[in-house]
């Protein structure tokens, strides 16, 4: 009988799957599957364009091309600021290998300290790995050869060439045209006006070059360069071109700019010359200096020290930014008030070198003797301006040193203008919460005490006064070169007390006016005298400390007063004018001096240029033919015309 394994071994030895887990293993296999090919379909379909774009970007390296930015040109078209050539060299994070190998060989090849390497790339790390870090710029023609012998072992390095600023030598007109740098983390996280830029981008810092950076710094273009798996560059796909930045030309006058700083090299203090009829400035100085050319690269720790402990600040453009005392040149601001007050007209002091008020003695630089409006302003009595400060009262002289401009910003296109300060009652309660005394007055009367004002604000009010009272607003952008709506957007960051007229009689405007002139003529700046020059101002002294803290000191430079001078041509509706601070300068007719070196260049160009155009405008007459044999005779010459505008 044959029998079967069952029966054989009494067990049966196969193994059966429940029909559950065999249900749930396909579900299982179903799934992997499933997810598999949800993969798949993402991968090859949904993500299609996202992963080649990024197999483009491993082949295809977008490389910037700065657009080189505008160039700055003086109010006859002569360059002040050009553009370089210039070779950058990058870093890109993403091809670094070996770090510790690599970094040490690329500090020696650009001469920078390794620290310096791994302190921008600390500072880049937020950025896309892929985007070319600047490490050094302006590379020197060793450093760019070893870049390119060591392309297969450092292919991280890259060289991009770029046009840079190049700036006039010696901090020539530095604060007026500003500096270039490079957009700082904390600038992108403070001021909105960077919002839109990237650290590392350069853009305008001070001056010109940060009023008008918008115009000046155009826009940026690309190159797509293809490379291999090592990041070398293997060829080119395209490019977009790079626009430039807006050429710019200034209202200076580089003749007058020239001169100005002669006048004040080795001194401290600043110079401004403005057009009067128009705003336009044609000149300005401020000392100490600084070279703007430090800063278009990267600035470096010994110059930036040298700058901060330098006491002077000469970051400090101190055209409009020096608040100090303006001395006796406040006695104009107070001749309008006294004379439109109808409080001077019929005033007369005896001036016994000073006066009483208060029970406190304000002393005069002389005895002057009988002293009346039509000699106070060329001999400078401060006699005679402490009892007519106290004729009218703090509040009076307030309001006449507003309306003139002082106290508010002239609305100058330069960054950082201040204001000045013009003490009254109501500024005494809201800034020290205690009530102003009459006897306060009287040092503001000659341009001393609480009140400060800045060179741009002397100019404008002084020229405005002898302009008949109309008050220009300062620019230092010729006018008509940028669309209105930049003109305008312009405008609104720079808020100022604009153009302006004030009240001022013909009969008081002559009388300043022709006090003015005396004081160049018989006064207190009669050293600075310009010969058949209708040279008018006023000189100013302030002290920086009173008569007996100085008595008492050693006298030390520290200690000397600022001397100050506003002076034009010709006295009335003058054409140009210049004022002059001179910080420790002693007196007031030392910064005349200086003034009259400008004013007499100016005067000496502008003849020039009258008796060219005047000959040029000269018929001449038609060549008559020579008789055979006779000798050519030379032709009519007009005698040289002496222009009398600026005569007395």
């Amino acid at each position: 009988m044959e029998t079967t394994p069952q029966s054989a071994g009494g067990i049966d030895r196969e193994e059966k799957l429940a029909p559950g887990k065999l249900h749930a293993a396909q579900y299982v296999v179903v799934a992997i599957l499933g997810i598999l090919l949800v993969g798949l379909w993402r991968l090859q379909v949904l993500g299609a364009e996202n992963y080649k774009s990024l197999a483009e970007a491993n082949r295809i390296r977008k490389v910037p091309v700065l657009a080189p930015r505008g160039k700055i040109f003086d109010r006859e078209g002569r360059i002040i600021v050009d553009n370089y050539p210039s070779t950058s060299c990058y870093i890109l994070r993403e091809q670094i290998r070996d770090a510790d190998v690599e970094l040490p060989m690329i500090a020696a090849g650009l001469h920078i300290p390794i620290e310096q390497i791994q302190a921008v790339l600390k500072r880049y790390q937020g950025n896309a790995k892929y985007q070319p870090i600047p490490i050094k710029l302006d590379i020197t023609p060793d450093e760019q050869a070893f870049v390119e012998a060591h392309r297969n072992e450092l292919p991280e390095l890259e060289t991009q060439d770029e046009q840079r600023r190049l700036y006039p030598r010696d901090g020539f007109a530095a604060h007026l045209i500003g500096y270039v740098g490079e957009v700082s983390e904390q600038m992108l996280a403070n001021d909105d006006r960077y919002a839109l830029y990237s650290p590392g981008d350069v853009v305008g810092r001070s001056g010109v070059e940060a009023t008008y950076d918008a115009v000046l710094r155009g826009t940026d273009g690309s190159r797509d360069i293809i490379v291999n798996s090592h990041g070398k560059e293997v060829g080119h796909l395209g490019q977009e071109l790079a626009v430039p930045g807006q050429d710019l030309k200034l209202t200076i006058d580089l003749d007058l700019q020239k001169v100005a700083e002669r006048a004040l090299d080795g001194k401290t203090g600043a110079i401004v010359a403005m057009d009067p009829h128009t705003g336009e400035i044609l000149a300005m100085v401020s000392r100490p200096t600084f070279d703007p050319n430090q800063f278009s690269v990267r600035l470096t720790h010994s110059y930036w020290t040298s700058i901060l402990n330098n006491p002077d600040h000469p970051l400090l453009n101190k055209a409009i930014q020096a608040q100090l005392a303006p001395g006796s040149t406040f006695k104009i601001i107070m001749s309008v008030a006294g004379l439109q007050e109808g409080a001077a007209q019929d005033m007369r002091v005896n001036c016994q070198g000073g006066a009483s008020f208060y029970g406190h003695f304000y002393g005069c630089d002389a005895h002057h003797g009988g002293v009346d409006i039509h000699n106070a302003i060329p001999l400078s009595c401060d006699t005679y301006y402490y009892t007519l400060a106290n004729r009218l009262g703090i509040d009076t002289i307030a309001r006449y040193a507003n309306s003139v401009g002082l106290g508010v910003r002239t609305g100058i296109d330069l960054p950082d203008e201040v204001v000045g300060t013009v003490p009254s009652t109501q500024w005494k309660l809201k800034t020290q919460h205690a009530k102003w005394f009459a006897g306060e007055t009287i040092s503001v009367g000659i341009g001393q005490g609480a009140v400060t004002a800045t060179p741009i604000q002397l100019a404008r009010a002084l020229s405005g006064i002898a302009s008949g009272g109309v008050l220009r607003r300062p620019h230092v952008v010729m006018p008509g070169q940028i669309d209105p709506r930049t003109t305008q957007s312009i405008l609104e960051n720079f808020p100022g007390s604009g153009d302006k007229t004030i009240q001022l009689s013909p009969e008081n405007w002559q009388t300043i006016t022709d006090g003015m002139a005396a004081v160049t003529a018989t006064g207190t700046a009669a050293a600075a005298h310009l010969e058949g020059i209708d040279f008018a101002g006023k000189t100013g002294t302030a002290q920086v400390i009173g008569h007996d803290a100085l008595a008492r000191t050693n006298k030390g430079h520290n200690t000397l007063p600022n001397a100050w001078f506003v002076g034009m041509t010709p006295r009335r509706n003058p054409d140009i004018v210049v004022a002059v601070l001179w910080e420790h300068g002693n007196w007031g007719n030392n910064s005349a001096k200086l003034a009259s070196q400008i004013i007499d260049a100016f005067v000496t160009k502008q003849r020039k240029k009258d008796n060219n155009l005047r000959i040029a405008e000269t018929p001449k007459p038609a060549p008559q033919p020579a008789a055979p044999g006779a000798e050519p005779q030379p032709a009519d010459v007009p005698a040289r015309l002496t222009p009398t505008s600026y005569s007395h």
